[in-house]
This record gives structure tokens, sequence and C-alpha cells, in this order.
């Protein structure tokens, strides 16, 4: 992933991708300005996609267990059956 990519936030990055949807669903967009407009999108989608995991990963709980205040992980979906 290219160096400008990875320092960009989470919200610049999914700015940015809203940008490339929007020319690429226009349609008015030359096949090769297409394709590396997709590249793009795809580096910056993964970018987003990380930078979610670690936020998941940092966010914790606070749960109280017999009177105290227990740190747990944060839940996923799948772990609420």
């Amino acid at each position: 992933m290219a160096k400008e990519t990875e320092e960009l936030s989470f919200e610049q990055a999914m700015e940015k991708l809203e940008l490339i949807v929007a020319r690429l669903e226009n349609g008015d967009v030359p096949l090769e300005k297409a394709i590396d407009l997709f590249q793009e999108g795809m580096q910056l989608s993964q970018l987003c996609g990380n930078k979610l995991e670690q936020v998941e990963r940092k966010i914790e709980m606070l749960v109280e267990e017999n009177g105290a205040l227990v740190k747990k992980p944060f839940a996923t979906d799948n772990s609420a059956d």
C-alpha cells in the first residue's frame, strides 16, 4: 500500500473512497483511469478495514462482576449468541 494512503485517517480514506465510487458510478471515466481508480479504491477499502479492526481490538467494556470492575474484550456480533 502506498505510504501516502497509509497516513490517511479513517475519515479521509472514507471520503476519498466515496469520491472514487461516485466517479466510477458516473461512468464517464476512461477504462484505464477506471482501473486505476478501482485499485486505489481497493487499497482505501483495505486501509479502512484495517483501521476498524485496530479500533475494535482496543475497545474494552467495563463490566461489573461480583462488585468489581473487570475489563473484558469487546464482543463482536458472532459472540452474542
